[in-house]
């Protein structure tokens, strides 16, 4: 069974925090609630927390995984910034937007499938940012589900979709609805990769 941290939404204690970000750093694999469906916690520089976490899901290894970050200075810690990446995190952030950006050296190839991109958002949900901020480095943040299940919205889906996962942060129901939108801004256009919860024109508008 998995350890159970039970954690307010808005003000999350620091350390029921630390515990979490604890078991990360021993390459287990934590729930934790987001701004849309609660996600997968593992450090991304860690080659077997990853692989553990691909086979937890069930995910094919050739799926890259996306990143959650705490701010824009921790994104910049694990990926490249381009100038249009700037632009949208400022208008986006915190936010359902991830943005695929280069990689930087220390994520682990297993997690981006052996490309050299990453998508990043840093979220609008006060535990998430906590945790990769406690933890000192972005964590994974795909979606708590087998590989194309629906995905968890609380603690209890969780554990009924993933019994076998190691920890679950337990700040009651997400909200749910529409995925991020993912868009890449790696090359010298932005471009749509993935529809979500921000229209793909405001995206568009807020380049110009």
């Amino acid at each position: 069974m998995p350890v159970i941290l039970p954690v307010a939404s808005d003000d999350p204690d620091a350390a029921v925090i630390l515990e979490a970000a604890e078991m990360l750093r021993r390459g287990l694999v934590v729930a934790y609630p987001t701004d849309t469906v609660y996600g997968l916690a593992v450090d991304p520089r860690n080659r077997d927390a990853v692989g553990r976490l691909f086979r937890l899901k069930g995910r094919p290894e050739t799926s890259a995984l996306t990143l959650i970050a705490a701010d824009l200075s921790q994104a910049e810690d694990a990926a490249e910034m381009t100038a249009d990446a700037r632009r949208l995190a400022a208008r986006w952030w915190p936010g359902p937007l991830t943005i695929v950006i280069p990689a930087g050296a220390a994520v682990a190839i297993e997690a981006l499938a052996g490309g050299r991109t990453v998508g990043v958002r840093v979220p609008d949900h006060a535990v998430a940012r906590a945790l990769a901020a406690t933890f000192g480095f972005c964590i994974t943040a795909t979606s708590a589900n087998r590989s194309g299940g629906t995905a968890a919205i609380d603690a209890d889906g969780v554990e009924e979709t993933l019994p076998l996962i190691d920890g679950i942060l337990d700040g009651g129901v997400c909200r749910g609805g529409a995925a991020s939108t993912i868009v890449n801004a790696s090359g010298t256009a932005v471009t749509l990769v993935r529809a979500g919860a921000v229209p793909w024109e405001r995206v568009l508008e807020s380049l110009q």
